[in-house]
């Protein structure tokens, strides 16, 4: 099982709406859900070329504690079953 926590959503959105939209940052946009959603789309592309079959989450609520505890609870924004064929 694969742990990616994304660490740069805020400035990864800067970066793609500029400035004026990085003041909509936490108000109307969910950096996180945005960056996730876009991380999402490629790894299904990539697990599909691969013949990978998954499940990716993306959640809401846990935290990385240090380098061995992850904090939940779990709330799932969205989920993507990916199948071959």
């Amino acid at each position: 099982m694969l742990v990616i926590e994304v660490t740069n959503a805020r400035d990864v959105v800067r970066q793609r709406i500029g400035p004026l939209g990085s003041r909509l940052i936490g108000k109307v946009v969910d950096a996180e859900a945005q960056v996730e959603k876009a991380l999402i789309q490629e790894l299904e592309n990539a697990f599909r070329e691969f013949g990978i079959e998954a499940r990716i989450f993306s959640v809401d609520g846990p935290q990385m504690i240090g380098r061995s505890h992850l904090e939940i609870p779990v709330q799932v924004r969205e989920e993507r079953q990916v199948r071959l064929g």
